[in-house]
């Protein structure tokens, strides 16, 4: 090599880019990645070879291979026979690291699994073989790693990368959610057929018994009924195109309006509570019912778990027309201890699984919560200390200048 001065230099190994320089001699990268898949094109319809003149859009038959390789969104490495990597496209660089020139695909990748994975693929006859690969560091990721040959006699092959990582996080969570809805729901239906077993034996004959037994299991059919409003609930939810509402919402009116028809449940639960709203409305983009279906579960969790503080207060403020809006409920109970905060958001979980069972909740309510305001582009923010209540603050965006004036 020359360093800029015309002498000979020493200089960094230089990460592996399309039309990088190759260090071994004999052009570009791209050059050399033409030249052994000339086979592919015929010389009479080569780009390059046509006059100037005459040059038009390219076509599918004159399109260099390292072009379409460059255009794979999914990870994609070119390597030869001696396993030495010759191009890298950007999705790979951003998954992987940079590489340099020339580097091994068995030192870049050191899994057993992907040396037999190379090894095979070199030694096939252009057969396509695939297997499950992960990445731990620096997150991780799972994927589908296939190899095979480039056409007939180039000694070239390419290894794809299909990030899994989605797909199976949404399989576990299925999954997860498969059996903690059918936990909840075997719970209620052991206890109203062991009841049942009981009233047509022992307690036959025996009228307070009966009576007794036969509010209980009214109350596990309540509850059941409540688990699967809330699942079809959450199954709409998540069925929706995510198109953003449109609607325009007051939403000072709005939180009076659930306030008033929270005030039966807040006193039977021995709560008041208590409004710190401003005089003018606030404007927030979104839908009417589904926002008032966030707020009535933000404050029947006040009153349910938040109660033995007396007291929840509900307020709502914007700093100006051009800030964030924002809408706290806040108790003044037993609080969240803070390893429970990042997951009260999850289905089914419970900080206290018996005080969440005693009080009717079916552990499905924050969730139906997270899903609304995700479709608002609003989020939802949780601040608590044991013994000093909690404090859930919904943040929604500010419309646009001249928004709120329009009628909705």
């Amino acid at each position: 090599m020359k360093t800029n001065n015309g002498k000979s230099g020493s200089k960094a190994p230089e990460v592996l880019q399309p039309s990088g320089p190759d260090q071994r001699g004999g052009g570009s990268l791209r050059e050399r990645l033409q030249n052994r898949l000339a086979g592919f094109f015929p010389p009479d319809r080569q780009e390059d070879d046509l006059p100037v003149a005459t040059k038009g859009p390219v076509s599918i038959d004159t399109l260099p291979a390292v072009s379409l390789a460059a255009a794979v969104p999914d990870p994609l490495y070119i390597f030869d026979r001696n396993a030495e990597i010759l191009f890298a496209n950007e999705a790979a660089n951003r998954a992987f690291g940079p590489i340099s020139s020339g580097t091994s695909l068995r030192l870049k990748f050191r899994a057993p699994e992907m040396h037999e994975l190379i090894a095979d693929a070199i030694a096939s006859d252009g057969s396509s073989r695939a297997i499950n690969y992960s990445e731990r560091v620096p997150v991780e990721r799972a994927y589908r790693v296939s190899a095979s040959s480039i056409g007939d006699g180039t000694e070239l092959f390419v290894l794809l990368f299909k990030d899994q990582s989605e797909a199976r996080r949404i399989d576990r969570m299925r999954a997860d959610f498969i059996a903690n809805a059918s936990h909840e729901l075997r719970t209620p239906l052991a206890s109203v057929s062991g009841f049942i077993e009981t009233l047509r034996g022992p307690a036959r004959d025996d009228p307070v018994a009966r009576e007794n037994f036969l509010q209980i299991m009214h109350n596990q059919t309540q509850r059941m009924a409540r688990l699967i409003d809330d699942l079809l609930s959450l199954s709409r939810l998540e069925m929706k195109p995510y198109l953003k509402p449109s609607g325009r919402v007051d939403l000072v009116q709005l939180l009076d309006g659930v306030v008033e028809s929270m005030r039966h449940l807040a006193g039977e639960s021995g709560v008041t509570i208590e409004k710190a709203f401003p005089s003018t409305p606030i404007f927030v983009a979104g839908n009417h019912d589904e926002l008032v279906q966030v707020f009535e579960n933000l404050m029947e969790n006040a009153c349910k778990y938040g109660g033995a503080g007396g007291r929840i207060l509900v307020s709502a403020e914007q700093a100006g027309p051009l800030e964030e809006v924002r809408a706290t409920v806040r108790d003044f109970g037993p609080g969240i201890p803070e390893e429970h905060i990042p997951r009260v958001t999850e289905r089914f979980y419970r900080v206290d699984v018996e005080t969440s069972r005693a009080q009717k909740g079916t552990g499905l309510g924050l969730s139906i919560v997270k899903h609304i305001l995700t479709r608002h582009d609003a989020r939802l923010s949780i601040r608590s200390k044991v013994g000093k209540g909690a404090a859930f603050t919904v943040h929604f965006p500010p419309l646009p200048p001249g928004a709120a004036s329009r009628p909705a």
